[in-house]
């Protein structure tokens, strides 16, 4: 039966896991669910021209490399996700819809259109499960050696969506527990240059997201989502000022979040 099984991903194509700095000494452990866009073989192009793997739809743009600054500076692990969105969504429950999306924003996508149960499962059993899984069992050890953990989960958006122009420079976005969020939010105000939103330009729900709710919120550690502003990371001096700008305000929320923890 196993040799009948649908796969996704061929035996030469990349594994969809990136880990750096697994036993990191940070109290930060980063995870960047949208850091990629590449496409398996077998989904070819997905019936789409090839710019609009460029767009938001594809991947969040500029994420990865912020991401990958702040685990170096920090000595943080982090967990990235290779392959596109569009292939499945890493940040949502694989059951819904939108997971495999028939149309992102306002682009039909022709791969996703119809697919059979056993090529959802495929997508689901070669790019979402060992991602969480990677993501899971870190955790999971971290835990078992007592050690302080706070999520931070990377992303970015878009300056404009469906027409409407979005003010903001930064979100910070949380679910059931505000904690870590509304204190980085009034670190970001107080910087003086930023537009901050609150739960902007999207806010955390068990329907629509999975990392917050199943990696932050049941395990009962301190979580954020980040969101930037793509336009500001786009390129490599974005993504350094905004590095060093978490890099120098995260450890200062965490002391603000947990003083018997400050180092």
């Amino acid at each position: 039966m196993n040799s009948l099984k649908r796969r996704l991903l061929e035996p030469d194509e990349p594994n969809p896991v990136i880990i750096r700095y697994a036993d990191g000494a940070s109290p930060f452990f980063l995870t960047c669910d949208h850091a990629g866009r590449r496409i398996p073989k077998t989904l070819g192009d997905m019936g789409l021209p090839a710019a609009e793997f460029d767009r938001h739809i594809a991947w969040d743009l500029g994420a990865a490399g912020v991401s990958r600054l702040m685990s170096d500076a920090l000595n943080a692990p982090l967990v990235e996700q290779v392959y596109s969105r569009l292939v499945i969504d890493c940040n949502r429950d694989p059951t819904v819809p939108s997971a495999i999306p028939e149309i992102s924003e306002l682009t039909p996508i022709p791969a996703n259109v119809g697919i059979s149960p056993a090529e959802r499962q495929a997508r689901i059993e070669d790019v979402f499960v060992p991602y969480q899984a990677a993501i899971t069992g870190l955790l999971d050890r971290r835990a078992a050696e007592g050690r302080e953990t706070l999520l931070v989960a990377m992303h970015s958006f878009t300056p404009v969506f469906k027409g409407f122009v979005r003010p903001w420079h930064v979100g910070v976005l949380y679910n059931r527990d505000p904690g870590l969020a509304l204190i980085l939010f009034d670190l970001f105000r107080k910087e003086g240059d930023l537009m901050v939103g609150d739960n902007e330009p999207y806010h955390v729900s068990d329907a629509a997201d999975y990392g917050i709710p199943v990696h932050g919120e049941r395990r009962k550690i301190p979580h954020v989502e980040i969101e930037i502003r793509q336009d500001l990371i786009a390129d490599e001096k974005g993504q350094r000022a905004w590095a060093e700008r978490l890099i120098r305000l995260l450890p200062r929320a965490r002391r603000i979040l947990l003083p018997a923890g400050t180092a």
